[in-house]
């Protein structure tokens, strides 16, 4: 069933963060710190224009707000539109929870609406994405690391974004590669379900292309040719670009219902797991240690 929306305006205050850490402010970037800029005034090589970017922004609001409300919480938002920052934030200062959103990032070639959509859902997963957790001096922080923002973003949050929408119709002339196709019709029966799958898969390649583009790989990413990498232990800081791809379309293909809220002390509660017979719906082993 949809739910009815609420709507917010908030203003947030952050911190930036050193790449591949987490410091005493809790801080996080979706991608690791860099230098790139691309102005308001650039040419918007993606179609991508403020008015775009606020609706993207209007309606994470409009979802998150009541349910932080019922946490005991605030969400605050910061726009910075004019702001040529390729990165995007989230940072908790006492009961308030907040993203800050850059029209640098926004206005990246590789970057659609939908793929702006997830990285807010990114960093509201390291509010809300439960375990496993970033590291701290002290053991585990706040923020839910990287690879499972973005499993929350995909299979929980952009779900809630997207479910208001005709996907059968949004979709119908897009064109989604074969092998997500198959496995978003082989998971799901419904047709908008369907559609919603290959939908997130789609934002979840914009911001793969993102990541791969910020670190010149000349390799191409596909959703049929995972990460073989296995990891000896968790990695909580930024995985490379395929895995982090296999993780949205992970997320995109898992049949739990994305209002059914990942745990902050339970790691395998409400996704995906492998004791239960999923693959590729899990979390990749590029990144996760079981």
């Amino acid at each position: 069933m949809k739910r009815g929306i609420l709507t917010l305006a908030a203003v947030a205050a952050f911190s930036v963060t050193p790449a591949y850490s987490c410091d005493q402010y809790g801080t996080s970037g979706i991608v690791e710190e860099n230098n790139l800029w691309i102005s308001a005034d650039a040419k918007a090589i993606n179609g991508m224009t403020q008015e775009v970017f606020n609706d993207v922004l209007d309606r994470v609001e409009s979802i998150y707000e009541p349910i932080l409300q019922g946490m005991g919480k605030s969400l605050s938002v910061q726009r910075n539109w004019d702001d040529g920052t390729v990165n995007a934030y989230a940072q908790q200062r006492g009961n308030t929870w907040s993203i800050a959103m850059f029209g640098g990032l926004a206005r990246h070639e590789t970057v659609t609406p939908d793929g702006f959509a997830m990285v807010a859902c990114h960093e509201l997963g390291h509010h809300l994405g439960g375990q496993p957790r970033k590291k701290s001096w002290f053991g585990s922080a706040w923020a839910s690391n990287e690879g499972q923002s973005d499993y929350f973003g995909a299979m929980k949050c952009l779900r809630k974004y997207m479910e208001l929408d005709d996907n059968v119709a949004l979709m119908a002339a897009i064109e989604v590669p074969e092998f997500a196709v198959k496995k978003c019709e082989a998971n799901f029966s419904n047709a908008e379900d369907i559609a919603m799958c290959k939908r997130s898969s789609m934002a979840g390649m914009s911001l793969a292309g993102l990541f791969k583009a910020l670190r010149k790989l000349p390799a191409p990413l596909a959703f049929d040719t995972p990460d073989t990498n296995v990891v000896s232990a968790t990695n909580h800081n930024h995985p490379e670009p395929q895995c982090r791809l296999d993780t949205y379309f992970a997320g995109a293909i898992c049949d739990k219902d994305h209002y059914a809220d990942m745990d902050p002390s339970d790691v395998n509660k409400n996704v995906c797991t492998r004791t239960e017979g999923f693959t590729l719906e899990t979390r990749p082993l590029c990144w996760y240690k079981p």
